[in-house]
């Protein structure tokens, strides 16, 4: 069972991938870029440090950057309402499309994540 040490590790890791996620929404929008593609850059970053964190990363500095900035910062929620709101709006094709790329980047990340960190060991 986590000590309450951990939990607030964890909570500040959370904290700060919230916000580093609000951010990266911010800056999406002063760009004029989608949504869609603020998600998807946040979860492609996100499981590409997750991967990087698996490797490197042990004890409380795995809580709070895996567990907390990772599991705050990734969007699998937003990803998942946007999908949803791509087929209602008749967008089916786009849907499937963002769908299967978006869990193919971020499955990708992981494993370069993995194998950056594992080359940096070495």
């Amino acid at each position: 069972m986590g000590t309450l040490r951990d939990m607030l590790l964890v909570a500040l890791g959370g904290a700060l991938g919230s916000m580093a996620r609000y951010a990266l929404s911010l800056m999406a929008t002063l760009c004029a870029i989608s949504g869609l593609w603020a998600t998807l850059a946040a979860n492609s970053l996100g499981s590409l440090l997750i991967g990087i964190s698996f490797v490197l990363l042990k004890g409380d500095a795995y809580l709070l950057a895996a567990v907390g900035f990772c599991g705050s910062f990734t969007t699998f929620s937003t990803f998942s309402l946007q999908s949803v709101e791509l087929f209602q709006s008749g967008q089916k094709g786009l849907a499937l499309l963002y769908i299967a790329g978006s869990l193919l980047l971020s499955i990708t990340c992981v494993v370069a994540g993995m194998y950056c960190a594992n080359r940096c060991i070495k």
